[in-house]
């Protein structure tokens, strides 16, 4: 399966809902370029859903970190919600559930936001 997002807005937050497999640096390529825009455009805060999302390798990891390090570095945050059982086992053993705010859910993730 192809990987693919799209990007939609709510409450102020950016919200990237992931697709399919991420395996290859090239196909991060346009999804960082606009996290980039959203930050430049004053969007700092990101939610991850990756309930459509099947698998990714060490490529996908470091995506995700860099979408996390780029929102914190402009003085916002990153949360992932809606994680299979699988994509929620790879965070705990590569220790990325202690890193990122992890939430069942869009709603919960949101959320997080305002409680900060």
């Amino acid at each position: 399966m192809e990987f693919s997002y799209n990007i939609e807005e709510r409450d102020g937050i950016c919200i990237l809902n992931l697709e399919g497999n991420l395996m290859d640096r090239s196909q991060t390529v346009e999804l960082i370029e606009e996290v980039e825009n959203q930050i430049q455009n004053g969007m700092n805060n990101f939610v991850i859903s990756m309930e459509q999302f099947k698998y990714m390798n060490s490529t996908g990891l470091n995506t995700l970190v860099s979408i996390l390090t780029k929102s914190r570095k402009s003085g916002g945050d990153t949360v992932i919600c809606n994680l299979s059982a699988k994509m929620n086992e790879l965070l705990v053993i590569t220790k990325l559930n202690t890193v990122f705010n992890v939430c069942t859910d869009l709603t919960n993730a949101i959320a997080t936001f305002s409680k900060a």
